[in-house]
């Protein structure tokens, strides 16, 4: 509810609420709790570049540009990105995966495209890099990057439960 207010309405008296409507009490010492809709409840937004629908945009953008930069890099740097990842016991053989699933879930994300799905797969990504990449909690910056990845895919999991907002693909193929 919108605009809600307490009205204090004591026996047969009048009280203006805050939004100036009257109410009267039928009982002596009653206390309740009255809602009251402001006009802007009812109003719809012309633009969908509101403040709203822009931060969700921003958001979006802001949770996966590590993952579509960290993408890009293992393209430049792939020799060493597979060297690195033979050396905790994950095939290289599984780079090119993992690059797609950094910049195709990156590129879906921000478009707003498939952003339940895509986000929850992301969350998973996340959480199984940070189990095998950041597990030496012996090392402070190791349990630092572990919990980061927990944290994102935390957000991830957010992004699954509410979706993409109005600026996006989802919200325009409905």
């Amino acid at each position: 509810m919108h605009g809600e207010g307490l009205a204090f309405l004591h026996r047969n008296t009048w009280l203006k609420s805050p939004n100036h409507a009257k109410r009267e009490t039928i009982m002596n010492t009653k206390v309740e709790t009255v809602s009251f809709a402001s006009s802007t409840d009812d109003a719809q937004t012309t633009s969908s570049f509101s403040l709203k629908n822009t931060a969700e945009l921003l958001g979006r953008v802001l949770i996966v540009g590590l993952f579509l930069l960290s993408g890009a890099g293992k393209i430049t740097a792939y020799t060493a990105t597979a060297g690195y990842m033979a050396s905790v016991g994950v095939p290289g053989a599984v780079l090119p995966l993992v690059i797609a699933t950094e910049v195709l879930g990156s590129i879906a994300i921000i478009l707003g495209w498939k952003t339940r799905v895509v986000s929850v797969l992301m969350a998973g990504f996340t959480l199984l890099t940070a189990a095998l990449f950041h597990n030496n909690f012996g090392d402070q910056v190791q349990m630092i990057m572990f919990l980061k990845n927990v944290s994102i895919a935390g957000a991830f999991l957010l992004l699954t439960v509410h979706g993409a907002g109005p600026i996006s693909i989802d919200n325009k193929s409905r």
